[in-house]
C-alpha cells in the first residue's frame, strides 16, 4: 500500500462557516455512478462516522458530462476523476480506479476492466470470457490481483492519492453471488475462497478498495478540519 500527496491543504476545504458563525462539514463527493462500489465506499469511511459521503446523484452532479480516462494508469484516472468533479462541483470528491490485473494476459484487463468487451457488456459474461481465456492454464500460473487507486481532489487544488492490492488467482469456474464485477472468479489467497463468496463485511475488511481507502481514512483523521470563509 502506498499514498502520496500533492500539494498542502493547510486551510482544508473540508469545512465551511455558515451564518450562524458555526462550522458545518462538506461531504465528500464520490464520483461514481457505480451504487455496489458507492456502498463500499460508504461502509469503508463511515466507519468512525466522522466522514459523510455522497454519489453523484445525491449532489445533483449526474448531469455533468463525465469525463473522459485517458490515462494509462489506475494513479492518473483515479486523479482525472477526482479533479473533473471537485472542479465542478465545490466538493471534496473522491475517486477511484480499480480493475484485475492477471498475469497470464500480460496484464489484462488493466487499466481496461471496467470497459473490457464493452461498458455495457454483463459480468457474468465478462467472466465467462475470462475463464475461456484461461482454459487449460494451470494454477500457478493464474496469478492475478486487483488493484485499487484512491485519489482525494479539494477544490483549492490539493490531492492525495493512495493505492491498495490484494493478490490470489483466477479461480477455475465462477463461485458466489456477493461482490460484484469480477469477484466471482477472483480467488483470494488471504481468504481461501473467491470474492464473491465473502460478506460485504469481510470483503470491507482486506479488499483492495479497503486498503487503498484505510489509507485515505487515516490520512483525513490525522488533519483537523479548518473553516474556511465563505
Amino acid at each position: 500500500m502506498s499514498a502520496s500527496l500533492q500539494g498542502e491543504p493547510g486551510h482544508s476545504p473540508q469545512a465551511i462557516r455558515t451564518a450562524t458563525g458555526t462550522q458545518a462539514l462538506l461531504p465528500f463527493l464520490v464520483a461514481t455512478s457505480n451504487r455496489h462500489k458507492l456502498q463500499e465506499i460508504q461502509a469503508i469511511l463511515g466507519r468512525d462516522g466522522n466522514h459523510t459521503c455522497i454519489g453523484l446523484d445525491e449532489a445533483g452532479a449526474m448531469s455533468i458530462e463525465q469525463p473522459d480516462e485517458t490515462g494509462t494508469t489506475f494513479e492518473e484516472n483515479a486523479v482525472i476523476k477526482a479533479r473533473y468533479y471537485a472542479d465542478r462541483t465545490g466538493l471534496p470528491t473522491i475517486a477511484d480506479d480499480s480493475g484485475l490485473v492477471v498475469d497470464a494476459l500480460a496484464g489484462a484487463p488493466g487499466v481496461q476492466s471496467a470497459r473490457w468487451m464493452g461498458e455495457s457488456t454483463p459480468y457474468e459474461q465478462k467472466n465467462r470470457h475470462l475463464l475461456t481465456l484461461l482454459e487449460g492454464v494451470p494454477v500457478p500460473e493464474r496469478s492475478a490481483r486487483f488493484v485499487c487507486v484512491v485519489a482525494c481532489a479539494w477544490p483549492a487544488g490539493q490531492i492525495f492519492t493512495a493505492r491498495g492490492e490484494h493478490e490470489g488467482r483466477i479461480h477455475h469456474e465462477i463461485s458466489g453471488h456477493g461482490g460484484f464485477g469480477y469477484d466471482p472468479v477472483f480467488f483470494s489467497n488471504e481468504a481461501g475462497q473467491t470474492f464473491g463468496t465473502l460478506s460485504a463485511e469481510q470483503k470491507n475488511s482486506l479488499s483492495h478498495r479497503a486498503r487503498a481507502f484505510q489509507a485515505l481514512l487515516a490520512f483525513l483523521n490525522s488533519r483537523p478540519n479548518s473553516p474556511v470563509e465563505p
